[in-house]
């Protein structure tokens, strides 16, 4: 069973057991998240259900395992000949999150 859900502006392949790093959110470690924004949903019998652009009554569930910083970035801007040189870094933050599960509500 696997399923397409979108957040923070970027789509991700879940499936139970799943650990994803997805844009920060504000929820706190141990609470439970859902994702209510489902694109594609297929089931285990290989079914896919698609969504235009979301499935109607689908969700995802997860757990919040822990907020975090991603490695540092270095952004290094240099002109030759004309002394300048800027060195900075970014660390983007993280919410890792552990897929429970997957529930779709069948339409007839």
């Amino acid at each position: 069973m696997i399923a397409v859900i979108h957040t923070g502006g970027k789509q991700y392949l879940v499936s139970p057991g799943d650990k994803i790093k997805i844009e920060k959110i504000e929820e706190k470690e141990g609470s439970q998240v859902s994702f209510d924004k489902v694109l594609l949903f297929e089931d285990d019998k290989g079914i896919v259900s698609l969504g235009t652009p979301y499935l109607e009554g689908a969700e995802v569930k997860g757990k919040v395992l822990r907020e975090g910083r991603d490695e540092k970035k270095i952004v290094f801007k240099y002109k030759p000949k004309k002394r300048y040189k800027v060195k900075k870094g970014h660390r983007q933050p993280f919410t890792e999150v552990e897929i429970k599960e997957i529930n779709v509500k069948k339409s007839k």
